[in-house]
């Protein structure tokens, strides 16, 4: 692979691929023809399942320009294949992409399109490319090369060499005063229909495939074809009845799956179609309004947004208006959202400002999103509410969501991989059979049709065809007993990946906290000190006073459907004051030539009485003198990145307008005169954020009388968010939920790691997960705080306490300690310590110190005022350390971490929750214990099922080969029977048991290929591979023995005379030799020793509930134990006639019983005590799950690693060990480091060159 060809696409994001370019090849096609020919169709579909082989057996090499065919594979851990086909697209102009860029949508542009130019006149909808150019007689169409993936077009672009995807406007890098001045006009209908050329139809098309489109791609799956191999053989060779059987399960078994896969793609197209196709207003760069389909619009439409509300069809930045907008399909949120106009900077305005570019992400609070709800608009008079097209399709943040769940990332779990390394093995122990087959019958001269399909059924027993299904049914089990407990599953794979879970992110407000906040206290600010708190702002002397004015009116609350509704914090504000909010309606908007503002007014109680007003007043203005009351001019929405929000606001009768400011208090303080804030600020703020209170900062500013209501329309922020004067603190308290602490502590007992990632400041958070159990109070906190370069200094971090232990409070030194297992017993006194941060040390940390990132992600607990995207880069880091992470978040911001995590629980039950695998009706974190312990119950019943189905076909080998050895074979209904009324009942109802009823600290195994699982199943194999050859050999050294025929009895009947005429008159000749006593033995043998396996696999304790509780399973073992017995002792005709069984001895059937018995003594010897007892707690306990632990005096697992399961002696015990975890290794590095942790009020620096960390003493 020659590496300047190799094209990296979407780099440095989730779906970075690398492309490699192919041509066509004539005679490598002419080829493989020819291979597919001669192996039946087979070799296409081993193409069909390895993209790779098909590219590279049919294509040549060449340059991704010239390419026929893209061979693409993933860059993530999982390095999956793809092909995709370069297609040709005719378009008109000599470089579209350029000409796609410059083409502005202003009258006034200089540059104008060749459309415009040449073909004025209207083109119908949804016209071919061919009709768009026809017109272009002198304009030479060129071809552009495209391939779609995923449902999304990648375009070749010659200034990259290399393909990209277009998004929409923002690929422009268009500015803020750009887009008001070039894109405010809207297109022309040519410049519309020349993009969506390349923008396509706006759709989220979730196309539901046909039933034989879903039937052709699930019966091509290779197991479907091993089964149709197996059922060709089977009818080859006579075993009509079983063929029949297998057939009657797949067509079940696929029938259920297309079912379900139908049902699924029609539930998402349902969600998705909804609201996909509206009617949509434009306005045409000429000036005219046309009503259009949404599937038209492209980036750069200028839509209209209709007064009552719609569904959004694309993403859109509002240039004019303002919109309420519910996007709880987004966020999980229901509280609905402002959205502004994006601000048109004026001349005067910063240059630097002037020329940001727009972003979704920083200028969300002006974009509206597709698929959300716009409830109301706010407009003025003779100006409709009008957006600009950003993106359309699946390039929209609903697409986007979409598109995460169309083509989600597979699954990463050691127990699938083991699962195929697995059946290698059996496919091995397969193919050994068929070598000794095929010698056996030729040594035997064997007719060559016998020998081939008896050394081919060798290989179709060894590989068992209901493994998909057992496997399955243990997760589906599971996922019913989850949704009894009121949580919804809609990736099933993934509850087995819950069963590892060792360590859980929770977000806070909402969470582990109540979603409301009471309102504690406020306390206000005069002349730069603080006044002592109070309960109340609900005061006489206040009601006139900045700082109720502030608290009344500095919020996003809005009136829908005459009910209060907005930020659950904004509303306990304003209903503390005790204030009524009045907004205009559309009549009162219409009248006047600006917008209404929102007005709010003070109770009438609290103002001072009136004056007595005599006849002769004019009443009017007297009314008017008297009236108390302030209108909300401009708000500026709260921003998740500046940490505050500010209005503009005027009191009736005043000329001059006041700035108000709510946020951060940290924020807030950096705003005001240095003056105006108190010298015990500092110190106030952490008294109240060490309590666990949520503390919001109010500041105000009196505007200059020049600034008119025209002229704050079209102002920055920044320009009123400037010396201010400080107000004060209102005071929040947020109470833990009722369940919080016992679930957390159910973790800890569990050796369950917990994290706090949270949005709130950080020393609440330190404060709430110090109340909740996450951080003991004996424990240190060190906060760690980083600093991007700045001014030619390298990036840094400084480590500080954010308290002292109650319990030391000299503390100068934290140290850590990694112990072997083996030494658990010595006394410790080291400090246990966490790690705290906030989001934008997270972000310095993530760039500048990545080796850092993954010591301090070991003992992290507190991430504070972390952004979406933070989230789930946290999760990713926890991740690459090898820790299998759980995410519990009320969809607030939540979904990217959601996805992300091993195990996402959404406590929403809104639209967001179908990014997250699994959705909690419960709104608390009790689900979280729930859904682990369903976890590993289901994933022990996966092992025992898996153990079981191999332990089936082995003990079918061997009964198999060992009778092969006589020429024999067990009958067509003894397949049956045991295939059937054994394994089919065994296996659907040993899945059956329940999940343990608490969270033990051990966590069963990862994968099938761990010392443990293989010693059983090896053991297992074995003894049943002993008794099966003591049995075959056994019977023939009887001195009854003989070889049977029809005239044998052996058994001295008196019937005697009667059967042997019966044999006379009716007897058919055994051509493939069943019946004899070694068959019958083997079968008796073998029968019972599968139910054997199943008792002894069938394990309970402490993952799951004890196999006597599970009464399906109890009942099919017993019954057949009582028919296996019944007919062993007492042989009735017609059973022993289709099971093709001989008559035996009494005195032999005994001797089976005591061989039968025997073997499940050895069984359950070995593997409940051998195993269970004395190799699991002295050798299988240094397993990688609790190998290395930290200073087990730790009170909870946030001051270890991992606990180990037991003790384990000197002997047994290697402490040179490596741990296979790297946050096991990390720990045992860091364990002998000196250096680490870092010490207090030290500083770490960043080496410009190397980046790597230098400690640097303070």
């Amino acid at each position: 692979m020659e590496k300047e060809d190799l094209k990296i696409l979407n780099k440095g994001e989730e779906e970075e691929m690398e492309l490699l370019g192919y041509r066509l090849c004539r005679w490598r096609m002419a080829l493989v023809s020819l291979g597919v020919l001669c192996t039946g169709g087979f070799l296409l579909l081993l193409l069909y399942w390895m993209p790779e082989w098909c590219v590279k057996s049919t294509c040549c090499r060449t340059t991704a320009r010239d390419a026929q065919v893209v061979l693409l594979r993933t860059t993530d851990e999982f390095r999956r294949w793809f092909l995709a086909r370069v297609r040709v697209m005719l378009a008109p102009g000599s470089s579209p992409f350029h000409r796609l860029e410059t083409q502005t949508t202003s009258p006034s542009s200089p540059t104008t399109s060749p459309l415009d130019k040449k073909h004025p006149s209207h083109l119908p909808d949804h016209s071919p490319t061919e009709e768009l150019i026809s017109g272009y007689v002198d304009y030479q169409p060129i071809q552009i090369r495209y391939f779609t993936f995923h449902s999304t077009k990648y375009y070749w672009k010659d200034e990259l060499q290399n393909f990209e995807v277009l998004t929409g406007l923002e690929d422009l890098q268009i500015s803020c005063s750009t887009l008001h001045l070039e894109h405010s006009a809207g297109l022309s209908r040519n410049q519309q229909e020349y993009r969506r050329l390349f923008f396509g139809v706006n759709e989220i098309a979730v196309k539901v495939p046909s039933v034989f489109k879903l039937l052709v791609k699930e019966v091509l799956n290779p197991f479907y074809i091993f089964q149709l191999f197996s059922v060709i053989l089977w009818s080859a060779d006579e075993y009509y009845y079983y063929a029949m059987t297998i057939v009657l399960m797949s067509v079940i078994s696929i029938a259920t799956t297309l079912y379900t896969i139908k049902k699924q793609y029609i539930m998402l197209h349902d969600m998705v179609a909804a609201h996909s196709i509206v009617r949509v207003s434009v306005c045409r760069s000429n000036n005219e309004t046309e009503e259009i389909l949404s599937t038209d619009l492209v980036p750069g439409d200028l839509i209209i947004i209709p007064r009552n509300g719609t569904i959004m069809p694309c993403d859109a930045v509002l240039v004019t208006g303002t919109c309420i907008v519910n996007e709880s399909m987004l966020t999980g949120e229901s509280v609905p959202v402002t959205k502004t106009n994006l601000p048109n900077l004026m001349p005067g305005d910063i240059k630097e400002e002037a020329n940001c570019a727009y972003n979704t992400e920083e200028h969300k609070r002006h974009t509206l999103f597709c698929g959300t709800n716009v409830i109301q608009t706010r407009f003025y008079t003779d100006e409709l509410v009008k957006a600009v097209v950003v993106r359309t399709g699946f390039s929209t943040a609903k697409g986007q969501l979409v598109h995460s769940i169309l083509y989600p990332k597979p699954t990463d779990f050691k127990l699938y991989h083991d699962a195929y390394l697995f059946l290698l093995c059996l496919v091995v122990v397969a193919g050994i059979g068929f070598v000794y087959t095929i010698v056996l019958c030729i040594i035997n001269k064997v007719p060559a049709g016998t020998i081939i399909i008896e050394s081919l059924d060798i290989i179709t027993i060894t590989v068992p065809p209901a493994l998909p299904a057992a496997l399955t049914a243990g997760i589906v089990y599971a996922q019913q007993r989850l949704k009894k407990i009121g949580i919804f599953c809609i990736s099933p794979q993934r509850i087995n990946i819950c069963g590892q879970i060792n360590l859980v992110c929770f977000d806070k407000t909402g969470t582990l906290t109540e979603d409301g906040l009471d309102l504690w206290g406020v306390q206000r600010v005069e002349n730069g000190s603080f006044h002592l708190s109070e309960e109340s702002a609900y005061k006489q002397n206040l009601v006139k006073s900045h700082f109720v004015a502030c608290m009344a009116t500095c919020h996003s609350l809005t009136k829908i459907e005459g009910q209060l509704s907005g930020d659950p914090l904004d509303l306990k504000m304003f209903e503390a004051t005790g204030w009524t909010l009045e907004e205009a309606t559309e009549e009162e908007t219409s009248l006047h030539n600006r917008i209404m503002p929102t007005v709010v007014r003070p109770p009438k109680q609290l103002l001072p009485p009136e004056p007595v007003v005599s006849p002769e007043q004019d009443m009017e203005l007297s009314e008017l003198s008297s009236a108390y009351e302030i209108g909300i001019v401009r708000q500026f929405p709260f921003s998740s990145a500046l940490q505050r929000m500010s209005v503009v606001a005027r009191l009736l009768g005043e000329k001059r307008m006041e700035a108000y400011v709510k946020g951060a208090p940290e924020v807030v303080a950096t705003l005001c005169k240095k003056e105006t804030v108190p010298e015990n600020f500092a110190a106030v703020l952490e008294g109240y954020t060490k309590q666990g209170f949520r503390v919001v900062a109010l500041a105000h500013r009196r505007l200059e009388s020049k600034l008119t209501w025209h002229k704050v329309q079209n102002i920055s922020r920044d320009h009123i968010e400037t010396n201010m004067e400080f107000l004060g603190l209102i005071v929040m308290q947020n109470k833990l939920k009722a369940e919080t602490l016992g679930v957390l502590q159910d973790l800890h007992r569990a050796n369950i790691r917990t994290v706090m990632v949270t949005g709130d400041n950080m020393l609440t958070a330190i404060s709430v997960a110090r109340d909740c159990g996450m951080i003991p109070p004996q424990d240190t906190v060190i906060i760690a705080d980083a600093f991007p370069p700045h001014d030619g200094q390298a990036a840094k971090i400084t480590w500080r306490y954010a308290d002292k232990p109650s319990n030391a409070s000299q503390l100068e030194e934290v140290n850590i300690s990694l112990e072997d297992v083996c030494h658990i017993d010595e006394p410790k006194t080291q400090e246990q310590y966490h790690f705290a941060m906030n989001g934008k040390s997270f972000a310095v940390i993530s760039e500048h110190f990545p080796d850092m990132l993954q010591k301090l992600v070991l003992r992290g607990t507190v991430f504070a005022r972390m952004a979406p995207d933070q989230k789930t880069e946290l999760i990713q880091a926890l991740q690459d350390v090898d820790y299998f992470v759980g995410m519990c978040g009320d969809g607030a911001n939540d979904c990217g971490a959601l996805k992300r995590a091993h195990s996402g629980i959404s406590l929403s039950e809104l639209e967001a929750s179908v990014a997250s695998p699994f959705t909690s009706r419960t709104p608390n974190i009790s689900c979280v214990p729930s859904l682990i312990r369903e976890g590993r119950a289901a994933l022990i019943t996966s092992f025992c099922v898996f153990k079981f189905m191999a332990l089936y076909s082995i003990i079918q080998y061997i009964s198999v080969t060992v009778l092969y050895s006589i020429l024999s074979n067990l009958g067509d209904f003894q397949f049956l029977f045991i295939d059937i009324a054994i394994i089919l009942f065994i296996v659907f109802t040993m899945s059956l048991n329940q999940a343990w009823k608490e969270l033990v600290s051990r966590r069963p195994p990862s994968g099938l290929i761990s010392a443990p699982l293989l010693f059983s199943v090896l053991t297992q194999m074995l003894i049943c591979f002993g008794f099966q050859i003591i049995t075959f050999f056994w019977v023939r050294w009887q001195p009854w023995y003989t070889v049977w025929t029809p005239l044998t009895d052996v058994c001295n009947m008196s019937l005697h005379l009667n059967e042997t005429d019966h044999y006379d008159n009716d007897t058919e000749i055994d051509e493939h030799n069943i019946q004899n006593f070694e068959n019958t033995s083997i079968f008796y043998v073998s029968s019972f020793q599968y139910l054997i396996v199943a008792i002894v696999f069938s394990k309970g304790k402490p993952f799951r509930q004890p196999s006597y509780k599970n009464w399906p399973f109890v009942m099919s073992v017993l019954s057949l134990y009582f028919f296996l017995l019944f007919i062993l002792f007492h042989p009735v005709e017609i059973i022993d006639e289709y099971l093709e069984i001989v008559c035996i001895p009494f005195e032999w059937r005994v001797k089976l019983l005591l061989i039968i018995l025997f073997n499940a003594a050895v069984s359950v010897v070995v593997e409940t005590f051998i195993l269970d007892i004395v190799l699991w707690k002295l050798v299988f306990s240094r397993d990688k799950q609790g190998s290395f632990v930290v200073t087990p005096a730790a009170s909870t697992p946030q001051g270890s690693i991992d606990l180990p399961a037991q003790k384990c002696p000197p002997w047994l015990c290697c402490s040179n060990k490596i741990p296979k975890a790297r946050y096991m290794h990390l720990a045992q590095e860091l364990s002998v480091d000196p250096d680490w942790p870092p010490k207090p009020t030290t500083t770490t620096e960043a080496n410009s060159c190397s980046e790597t960390a230098l400690p640097i003493t303070s």
